[in-house]
């Protein structure tokens, strides 16, 4: 039997594409919510893992999701960095 040349490689991937929290709103925990939202959901239908993209840049959010306990891939797609949050850790 042939297998594909992804065997093994799930092609699908789970996360979020963009979040944008208005600065006026920004410490207030929306962020937060949102993502520990999308990751609920990506747990409930049997995911291991979550992925964000983020701009690069002193001013961008890579400390937001790195604080969330998102690692980096070292990936960059579009210009911007890949991560990943491992689902299996967190409750």
């Amino acid at each position: 039997m042939t297998r594909p040349l992804w065997s093994g490689f799930s092609p699908f991937r789970s996360g979020l594409w963009r979040l944008n929290v208005v600065a006026e709103a920004q410490g207030r925990g929306v962020g937060r919510f949102a993502v520990e939202s999308v990751a609920a959901e990506v747990r409930r239908r049997g995911g291991t893992r979550m992925y964000v993209t983020w701009e690069p840049g002193e001013d961008g959010p890579e400390g937001f999701y790195r604080r969330l306990g998102f690692q980096a891939t070292g990936e960059v797609s579009g210009g911007e960095t890949v991560g990943v949050l491992d689902l299996t850790n967190n409750s």
